[in-house]
């Protein structure tokens, strides 16, 4: 079957892996390894991880909110920092924006679909935060943040496939995360995981039968 569409994740797939700055984050404070993703976790669906990807705190209040989680679940974390870290590891990957631009060239559609956050920034800083370059490669831009949902919620991925008009049995999605993976995968996407930019661009060149180099 040929595919019509790819949706891409943005952290850890498009732009430098948040999960990777935690991870040195919790190294360089001594804090336990993958004590952030548990809090989140086990905190799911009304901790304050969750209400700012879904829009419903601004990083400012979300702070002291997950640096209460924390407390809860043993340990005291300075978030502020954390947060400054992943921001600065968001940067683009040069060959991801590539492969965008040779899907489309090829007539694809592309989108990206990422659970993001909100600050009390104004809307002009945000644009030149996220970068304007950066939502124009791509066709449709779906943030958890703006439609109130997040994934891994079957309804965000239809809201994307949508948008971006394709169904999901012709669209290839990566994410470098298990979970979001098989909520595509149960709608009947074909699903990348994101080890490595190489490794998922080649499985992608596989997938649509095209180099993207």
């Amino acid at each position: 079957m040929p595919y019509e569409g790819v949706l891409f994740d943005l952290g850890g797939v498009v732009l430098g892996s948040p999960l990777h700055a935690i991870a040195r984050y919790e190294r360089d404070c001594g804090i336990p390894a993958g004590f952030i993703n548990r809090v989140v976790m086990t905190t799911a669906p009304s901790g304050a991880w969750h209400r700012l990807e879904r829009g419903e705190l601004r990083v400012e209040a979300f702070v002291p909110e997950f640096e209460a989680d924390c407390l809860a679940a043993g340990r005291t974390v300075a978030i502020g920092p954390m947060m400054a870290a992943i921001q600065v590891e968001s940067q683009p990957r040069p060959s991801m924006l590539a492969a965008i631009r040779a899907l489309k060239q090829r007539g694809l559609r592309v989108g990206a679909l990422t659970n993001n956050w909100a600050s009390d920034e104004t809307a002009a800083d945000r644009a030149e935060r996220m970068g304007l370059e950066l939502r124009e490669h791509f066709h449709a831009f779906v943030e958890s943040a703006v439609v109130g949902l997040r994934k891994p919620d079957p309804r965000i991925y239809q809201i994307a496939c949508r948008e971006l008009g394709v169904t999901p049995e012709r669209t290839v999605f990566l994410d470098d995360i298990g979970a979001n993976l098989k909520a595509a995968r149960e709608l009947g996407m074909r699903t990348i995981k994101v080890v490595a930019p190489e490794q998922a661009l080649a499985e992608l060149a596989d997938a649509v039968g095209f180099a993207l180099a």
